[in-house]
């Protein structure tokens, strides 16, 4: 082998190892009761994962995943990069989590959620609602609009 060819093989293999080194968000979800304890009745898969990620331009901001059987999440290739992030897992009937965590061109950073269970009186539900108007959230900002022919 010559000279050539061998360094033609060195960079090829460099720019495979780099590019598996893409930067990456994984971890796991727990749901937790009130009192902290693993809710064994329920499984975590569904919960959904949010990467935003404050530093980048708007197009690239932004990247979402669901949590598997095992609980366990990870971002796709290519889908976050280098910068600062809002990782937010959230799940109905769950306080919603947030961590801040930063990635460089090539690390990879380990998350451990747990998301605790809402206490059942605490929850706000629009089934007890006594008008249509109780069940707006946000009424100030529905616009509705009829439309156009």
């Amino acid at each position: 082998m010559n000279s050539t060819t061998l360094r033609l093989v060195l960079l090829a293999a460099t720019a495979l190892l780099l590019s598996a080194c893409s930067p990456k968000i994984y971890g796991n979800v727990q749901l937790l009761d009130a009192n902290m304890r693993l809710v064994p009745q329920e499984s975590p898969q569904g919960t959904v994962i949010n990467m935003i990620n404050t530093t980048s331009a708007l197009e690239n901001a932004s990247h979402s995943v669901t949590v598997d059987e095992k609980g366990e999440f990870s971002s796709l290739k290519n889908g976050v990069a280098k910068g600062i992030y809002k990782v937010e897992a959230s799940r109905i009937g769950y306080l919603t989590d947030t961590q801040t965590v930063e990635l460089g061109r090539f690390s990879r950073k380990q998350l451990e959620i747990k998301l605790k269970k809402i206490h059942e009186g605490k929850r706000k539900s629009i089934e007890g609602s006594k008008s249509d108007e109780d069940k707006i959230v946000n009424p100030g900002e529905v616009n509705i609009q009829p439309p156009t022919m």
